[in-house]
């Protein structure tokens, strides 16, 4: 989408206005579906509810449902203008409190800045781009889509893929691309391991580790550090494995410490496992091996 898609000015907030300014809007190749009140879109049709069409299941994509309503919310945001003009969405427009847009087909992502102080943040943080003024705060607005996901930071959400946004006007400043700042809200760093949520097993009988050199079991962890992080499938049965594997070479001398642990735990959560499951299957591994 160009620089100039969403430069077309929206009529005033009245219903007979809505159709207009979402035609506008998909002439610009910004997919748009009408909104009832409540910001919220048209619930699906009878054929439609609870996804008895088959299609679009959990609204997480487009599927083949063919129902020519405005059905499944962000998913039914169109361009094409037959469908925008039809018949089955001429209630809907009559209904509707206001025009939303899919920014993530449009190639675009909304920063959603609900109060003054996510606003300072913003502008302290973000790199300027076009902002569209809202209730309570503004839209942030860059070239580039991506993952959506709510309350990144207080009073901050990101619209982009499989979401929706209000249009509330084109705005004012020249769009800057996606920068990595605002990519970044979306990835959850891996938690941190506390002592508590794991059990090093006592050295049996005391005296000297039978491995005697620290540099074994430090490439020991290395390697299970490197067998996680290159698992492609299966993460859970290796994370378990791998686990298994070293406490069976060093769960019993006890040379383990918590540093080791927070190591292997890590590895596992930047796979994806959370504390939880690393701690389950720490357990296990334990259980299975008699300590």
């Amino acid at each position: 989408m160009t620089q100039h898609a969403l430069t077309q000015r929206a009529p005033a907030h009245r219903p007979a206005l809505h159709l207009a300014s979402a035609v506008a809007l998909a002439a610009r190749a910004v997919p748009v579906l009408p909104l009832r009140e409540g910001k919220v879109p048209f619930g699906n049709c009878r054929a439609c509810r609870d996804n008895a069409c088959g299609g679009r299941p959990n609204m997480k994509a487009p599927g083949p449902c063919q129902c020519p309503r405005p059905c499944h919310g962000w998913a039914a945001a169109t361009t094409d203008p037959h469908v925008i003009n039809s018949a089955m969405w001429a209630q809907a427009w009559w209904d509707a409190a206001g025009v939303a847009y899919h920014p993530g087909g449009a190639g675009l992502t909304v920063v959603d800045l609900d109060n003054p102080a996510a606003i300072a943040w913003a502008r302290a943080t973000l790199p300027a781009t076009r902002t569209v003024p809202t209730t309570r705060g503004e839209h942030w607005l860059y070239q580039g889509a991506m993952q959506s996901a709510n309350a990144v930071r207080p009073g901050v959400d990101i619209k982009s893929a499989m979401s929706y946004a209000r249009w509330l006007g084109p705005g004012s400043g020249t769009m800057a691309d996606l920068p990595d700042v605002v990519r970044a809200l979306t990835v959850k760093e891996p938690s941190t391991v506390r002592p508590s949520t794991v059990n090093v097993p006592p050295r049996a009988g005391g005296g000297q580790c039978p491995h005697r050199m620290p540099a074994y079991l430090d490439r020991g962890i290395a390697m299970a550090e490197q067998r996680i992080t290159e698992a492609r499938s299966a993460v859970h049965a290796t994370v378990y494995r791998t686990f298994l594997a070293v406490l069976s070479a060093h769960g019993r001398c006890g040379c383990l410490t918590e540093t080791h642990i927070t190591r292997l735990f890590t590895a596992a959560q930047t796979k994806g496992e959370s504390v939880r499951h690393c701690t389950v299957a720490w357990t296990n591994a334990q259980t299975r091996l008699g300590l």
